[in-house]
């Protein structure tokens, strides 16, 4: 019993320093740099955080890091710098997701000297001793997917963008055995930049990027939610049910996350616009940020508005990492798409 309030109590005596005067919530540390669409995951209960790769306040092709920042909230809840990702470049809209005491860092793009984007098949695992190794490389490489853990073993990667175009894919990574096998596709339209988590062995999902009109835009939003239940035999079958809309537009770049304890699926931030990695929408024009937080309660089958004027909204947040503080979204562009440090706490309805 002590064991359960020790660890709580002794983060909020980490953070209180921290917190602004006036304000209810503990203020986590930003990271010791600025970067957006970059890849997040947490460990050991939410109390080690990580963020991998992204692009710094240039967004320039030149400006994409492979740079790994790690807090540890029971040591000095102070970040420090990783061992960087292998490779000669860094990458942009990676998943990943932790399980099994590693971080398990999945796909994403690399942007060349003229702009292009590359979608790589890499799977990088990051194990507790501060070393990486390669894992077994996804099937379809994608960018931009949705990543989700479940029994602590089997990493879900989900949707996402392909160098034929958005997928309704589910790919599931076996941490014990590095191999990869597919789950049900959520049936919906293929879609990338979508948003969502899991949860007490439930996926839920929502919008995205699709492709355009052939007189429009390059990718309009995706207005549609699916929740998958989990079978309790077979990690590759999933039972998808559409699901009504939720609170406020259609969105791109929300950052979405489960919570295991609250039993629900976290969203917050993002823009009714798809746009690029500089937050400039594929229509020319600069994408607006959400201030709407929401989520979907497992517990009674409803979605929730939980802020409809959320401060220090962002989007290209990643996805979010519980905490025993609650979700927090890493990094991440602002409403002037200006990359930012911060670490946000989810505000409390």
């Amino acid at each position: 019993m002590r064991r359960r309030w020790f660890f709580p109590f002794l983060l909020l005596l980490l953070l209180c320093v921290r917190t602004v005067r006036g304000q209810e919530q503990p203020q986590f540390p930003a990271m010791p740099a600025a970067v957006s669409s970059n890849a997040t995951a947490s460990l050991k209960g939410g109390f080690d955080l990580f963020s991998m790769m992204g692009v710094g306040p240039k967004k320039s092709w030149n400006d994409v890091t492979n740079q790994v920042y790690v807090m540890h909230l029971t040591h000095s809840a102070k970040w420090h710098t990783g061992q960087p990702v292998p490779g000669v470049a860094g990458r942009l809209g990676a998943a990943a997701a932790g399980a099994k005491g590693q971080v398990v860092l999945m796909g994403g793009y690399v942007v060349d000297g003229q702009g292009e984007e590359i979608t790589v098949p890499d799977v990088n695992v990051y194990i507790e001793q501060r070393r990486w190794y390669r894992g077994k490389d996804i099937p379809v490489a994608v960018d931009r997917a949705v990543a989700g853990v479940s029994h602590d073993r089997f990493v879900y990667l989900i949707g996402g963008r392909s160098k034929n175009g958005p997928v309704n894919h589910v790919q599931v990574y076996d941490v014990e055995k590095d191999s990869w096998s597919e789950a049900t596709p959520f049936p919906g339209t293929p879609a990338f930049g979508l948003a969502g988590g899991l949860a007490d062995d439930t996926i839920v999902v929502v919008d995205g990027a699709k492709p355009g009109p052939t007189d429009g835009p390059r990718y309009v939003a995706s207005d549609e939610c699916w929740l998958g239940k989990m079978d309790k035999k077979d990690p590759n079958k999933i039972e998808w049910t559409r699901l009504p809309a939720h609170p406020g537009a259609a969105r791109f770049g929300i950052a979405g996350g489960g919570s295991d304890k609250d039993r629900k699926i976290f969203f917050f931030g993002g823009t009714s616009t798809p746009h690029d990695y500089k937050g400039v929408s594929y229509d020319g024009k600069p994408a607006e940020v959400s201030a709407i937080t929401f989520a979907y309660d497992l517990r009674h089958s409803r979605w929730e508005t939980i802020s409809d004027n959320s401060a220090e909204s962002r989007l290209d947040g990643s996805g979010l990492q519980d905490t025993p503080l609650g979700p927090v979204v890493l990094g991440g562009m602002a409403n002037n798409q200006g990359v930012t440090a911060r670490v946000t706490l989810l505000p409390k309805k």
